[in-house]
């Protein structure tokens, strides 16, 4: 059975799968992903926000996540995906990677 920082390990790897479809990042590396919980059955919490509130995946983007994940970490029993504006997020947000990716390294 695999502790809760794999399984942790093994959701961010998946989370590097899914692009933002604006940016050609992924959603963890784009700064979207703002926590995630797994409890005591192995039920994952994902906070997440969009680049916007009136992006056109805003609705879409947390179902995708959480079929996403329910599918491909076989040890998680079920997930929740919120979305927050709190804090909005904003490009400082981006790893290192993808402000290199973009050409923001400056930030």
């Amino acid at each position: 059975m695999k502790d809760k920082e794999t399984l942790k390990a093994d959701i961010i790897e998946r989370l590097k799968k899914i692009y933002d479809p604006e940016m050609p990042i992924d959603i963890w590396n784009m700064g979207l992903i703002y926590d995630i919980r797994i409890d005591e059955h192995n039920h994952a919490e994902i906070l997440m926000t969009v680049t916007a509130p009136n992006c056109p995946v805003a609705e879409t983007l947390p179902e995708f996540v959480k079929s996403e994940v329910e599918s491909f970490v076989p040890e998680i029993n079920g997930v929740d995906v919120r979305i927050t504006f709190d804090p909005p997020w904003d490009m400082a947000m981006m790893s290192e990677e993808a402000k290199t990716q973009l050409g923001f390294d400056f930030l």
